[in-house]
């Protein structure tokens, strides 16, 4: 049937996303949350020296908020942000993808290529490259179907 699979590489370019959107270390979380509000992206990359070093989520926003302690105008994003970074190669497919997410429960996902960083996913634009994949995969079911049943039936006169 159809194409080949979708890869992280291709749901990429399909985003268009432009720059990369991060902040520095020393940024306070408060300067990062209203950069993720203004850009409406769930997760903020931290950046220093040309490498990715952490990211910061809505999550991470959530389960701060709870400690008595957090104040968002004065924490670093450094001290709050995960350093365990969740990454894939540029050619995993959008299933395996799908996969990670579920497996890890994590919502986003650093690509790469040959350690270099390309970009991230959300589990958002994963699920919808599967259901848009899963869609293309019925409609040409059903048309391989649809031909096969009419070009194979025929009408006898003789009955």
């Amino acid at each position: 049937m159809g194409g080949h699979l979708k890869t992280a590489k291709n749901l990429l370019d399909e985003k268009k996303s432009g720059q990369l959107i991060y902040v520095d270390p020393g940024s306070t979380i408060y300067d990062a949350v209203l950069k993720m509000d203004e850009k409406k992206i769930g997760a903020m990359l931290v950046k220093e020296n040309d490498k990715i070093v952490g990211i910061y989520t809505e999550r991470d926003l959530l389960k701060n908020s709870a400690d008595p302690n957090f104040d968002i105008r004065s924490s670093k994003i450094s001290e709050k942000m995960s350093t365990e970074l969740i990454k894939v190669e540029a050619d995993v497919t959008i299933y395996k993808m799908m996969d990670i997410f579920l497996g890890r429960r994590i919502r986003h996902l650093i690509v790469e290529k040959n350690g270099e960083f390309l970009g991230v996913l959300s589990q958002g634009d994963v699920v919808r490259a599967n259901l848009n994949e899963r869609t293309n995969e019925i409609n040409e079911l059903k048309e391989l179907v649809s031909f096969e049943y009419y070009s194979n039936w025929h009408w006898d006169k003789k009955k």
